[in-house]
């Protein structure tokens, strides 16, 4: 006999009986998280947030914030500093139904590798992450600007509903579980305002300045004679 039509009459005779069959399909179970947070998940702990569009940082003692802007006067990116250390941070657009940060964990540490740098996958706060080096261009002392350096570096990353979030952690909290604790707080206590518009996947989620910081930079375009920036 076929199994479901064997699974069928058993059905059938239950609910002759009044007992409802058991469900042939569960609800997929949603894991709890810590943080990152989701838009729809922010907890009610009280903390300052900065709002950059679609992140909202944590505004903790001690911790400066710094917002990547390119000649368009687009904000390309967020950086969380702390003494030393640094927390570089990016969203991005990710399928509804799976995550990303598998594959983008293989191609950073493939384009690593292939640029003098080297990065492994470890275990970390967050679940895999790679650390490691990589080449920067910095202005070091002695040497000429843009010159390549070798520096200490963790990439973390956390797949949420339809978004994905990379951290770099720069500095000596890339080698220091103490120095790194702070910046992890900061990364956990990110939310993502993913949006309801559709989006490529893996392009970034735009971010804008904080309306503060945007109409300082127009006011300093206009004291410069050039166009008004973002707010202007």
């Amino acid at each position: 006999m076929p199994i479901g039509r064997r699974r069928n009459r058993i059905d059938r005779s239950l609910r002759e009986r009044g007992v409802p069959p058991e469900p042939q399909h569960r609800e997929r179970e949603t894991p709890g998280t810590t943080g990152p947070w989701d838009e729809a998940d922010v907890p009610a702990d009280g903390l300052p947030r900065i709002d950059l569009g679609a992140l909202r940082v944590p505004a903790l003692p001690g911790m400066e914030l710094r917002v990547d802007v390119n000649p368009q006067q687009q904000v390309v990116g967020a950086t969380l500093r702390i003494g030393e250390s640094m927390l570089q941070v990016s969203a991005f657009a990710a399928p509804r139904n799976a995550g990303i940060w598998d594959d983008v964990r293989a191609e950073l540490a493939r384009s690593a590798s292939g640029q003098g740098g080297s990065l492994r996958e470890v275990p970390g706060p967050f679940g895999p992450e790679l650390a490691g080096t990589v080449l920067v261009a910095v202005a070091a002392p002695g040497q000429p600007a843009g010159t390549p350096v070798r520096r200490a570096a963790r990439f973390v990353g956390v797949d949420g509903p339809r978004w994905f979030l990379r951290g770099m952690i720069s500095g000596p909290a890339a080698e220091s579980p103490e120095a790194a604790a702070v910046l992890e707080d900061a990364f956990r206590a990110i939310v993502v305002v993913r949006g309801a518009a559709p989006m490529p996947v893996r392009d970034q989620l735009p971010l804008t300045l904080p309306p503060q910081a945007a109409e300082q930079l127009a006011r300093q375009q206009q004291a410069r004679g050039g166009p008004p920036g973002p707010g202007g």
